[in-house]
């Protein structure tokens, strides 16, 4: 009969085991683990870092320490509002506003123009990180989603469908901009970059609506695009365009100068005529 061993094992015996297996496992991965990514990891951080710092500097003014947001006398509502929170509105928003110039904004007005850009690309990314880092949000578009050069015809046509569906009250049928309420206005898109277009389109800046990747998908978004860019690259073989404006300003050129030259052409005949003698 094989006699029982009375010794008991060490308490730290189990916890000295496991602290073993996790230096090893670490040791492990720092062993097979590619310097890229580690390398990467560190960098998005010392990136998110920079972009707080400035930031903090630059931002924080209006939009808050911790990018919560500042409201004036106490008050939620849109009249209190002194820098809205961008806890959430990720990568893209800051990048359209920073990289056209419109944040930071030089004084309070009912919209943010376009203006010259205040913040290096390098800085403008910094800050992107560190908003980012904060929630979810939209991430910048790729490469591929700006692609609009390698949009077909067809593409092209469903691309002016949507932005006639979508754009057009607002950005007129050609994207030349128009006025809107309470001193507002839909800024032109002639020369605008495509990112630019579609991070406006994926984040909704100034009264503009979300159109979010489920409501128009990435190639939607970029056969938006690709029929704007086309649009502003053709000729006008009927003549003077009118700014492209719509047809109440095309009704009124040629109200005011159509028929007002045909009326004063005719009162200058009337005044200036041969005239028939008495006898």
């Amino acid at each position: 009969m094989r006699k029982l061993s009375t010794r008991r094992r060490h308490p730290m015996a189990l916890l000295a085991l496991l602290a073993l297996a996790l230096l090893l496992t670490g040791a492990a991965y720092a062993t097979v683990a590619p310097e890229s990514a580690t390398a990467e990891s560190a960098s998005s951080v010392s990136q998110v870092e920079a972009g707080r710092q400035l930031f903090v500097v630059g931002c924080a003014s209006c939009h808050g320490l911790n990018a919560e947001g500042i409201t004036t006398a106490g008050t939620d509502d849109a009249k209190g509002n002194y820098g809205p929170s961008l806890i959430g509105v990720g990568a893209a928003a800051v990048g359209f506003q920073m990289e056209t110039g419109r944040m930071p904004m030089a004084q309070t007005a009912p919209q943010a123009p376009r203006k010259h850009i205040e913040y290096t690309q390098d800085e403008i990314n910094q800050i992107a990180a560190y908003v980012a880092s904060l929630a979810p949000g939209p991430a910048r578009p790729s490469e591929e989603d700006l692609d609009w050069q390698s949009v077909d015809k067809e593409g092209i046509a469903e691309g002016g469908e949507f932005f006639r569906t979508n754009c057009t009250a607002c950005h007129n049928s050609v994207g030349a901009g128009g006025a809107l309420p309470s001193g507002r206005y839909a800024p032109t898109l002639q020369g605008v970059d495509a990112v630019h277009i579609y991070e406006a389109m994926l984040t909704g800046p100034q009264q503009m609506p979300v159109f979010s990747e489920d409501v128009l998908t990435p190639e939607d978004k970029r056969n938006i695009i690709a029929y704007v860019k086309t649009i502003q690259q053709q000729g006008n073989n009927g003549g003077i365009g009118g700014g492209g404006l719509g047809p109440v300003v095309d009704g009124m050129f040629a109200w005011i100068v159509g028929i007002g030259g045909l009326t004063a052409f005719a009162v200058w005949i009337g005044m200036h005529g041969t005239r028939s003698k008495k006898r």
